[in-house]
């Protein structure tokens, strides 16, 4: 698999995100994966606002929130079936406004999909949408995907041997977020401008429908769960 960062300049707000691509994109190969930042989603969709004050972002926190609690360091929320901090909502290089997650990166997935795949003739081509998250207990942040578009989010080992013959019972690789660790690792985070990243042979299973739960476990069933309700408990060593 390659992975290769695409810089650009800074994308605008409310700018035509398909022709922007297509500034840099001048070749899609079949079965790629064309990696799309959700900053400059979101500000093609004019998802901001100009920042005021704490108060207004809490405000804008809460409301795009499915599930919000204040926390030592941040608001942690579920945003789009994802545990994310503030709902996903950013001030860096926003030049003095607040991002917002776009308001449907499944939806803009298969836009973007739809106008590439015509674009360029091609038949399988996927398109991940990504931004970044915290994992408990580690340091620093990985990419995770917040919308996908032409291929399988995860790959199903239940029911199927091991190498010893041992059926597997719970394993599935979750492709979409994999491929948004890899590709957020090349993008980078910071002064990079680098919001698109070109992903070919990929192992992934192309196909024009996805399932757009795929990827979703109810909280009450989420393996953490019990860590969670016990971490009060936990004596850390220093």
């Amino acid at each position: 698999m390659q992975i290769k960062a695409i810089k650009t300049r800074v994308f605008k707000e409310n700018e035509d995100l398909v022709k922007f691509i297509l500034k840099y994109i001048k070749k899609l190969p079949e079965q790629s994966v064309l990696v799309v930042t959700s900053k400059i989603v979101a500000l093609s969709e004019g998802r901001i606002a100009l920042f005021k004050n704490k108060k207004q972002k809490i405000a804008l926190i809460k409301k795009e929130s499915d599930f919000a609690i204040k926390t030592k360091y941040t608001w942690l929320t579920i945003k789009d079936d994802i545990v994310m901090s503030s709902a996903g909502i950013d001030e860096s290089n926003a030049n003095g406004k607040i991002v917002l997650l776009p308001k449907n990166s499944f939806r803009s997935a298969e836009f973007v999909r739809k106008k590439l795949r015509a674009k360029f003739k091609i038949k399988n081509l996927g398109i991940l949408i990504t931004d970044s998250r915290l994992l408990p207990l580690r340091a620093g942040i990985v990419g995770v995907a917040l919308g996908y578009a032409g291929f399988k989010g995860v790959r199903d080992y239940r029911e199927t041997p091991d190498i010893f013959g041992r059926i597997l019972k719970l394993s599935r690789t979750d492709i979409a977020d994999g491929l948004a660790t890899a590709a957020v690792l090349c993008m980078g985070e910071g002064k990079e401008q680098q919001p698109l990243a070109l992903i070919t042979g990929a192992p992934v299973e192309f196909t024009s429908k996805i399932n757009k739960k795929e990827l979703y476990i109810n909280p009450r069933e989420d393996v953490y769960q019990p860590l969670f309700e016990k971490i009060k408990k936990i004596k850390f060593k220093k």
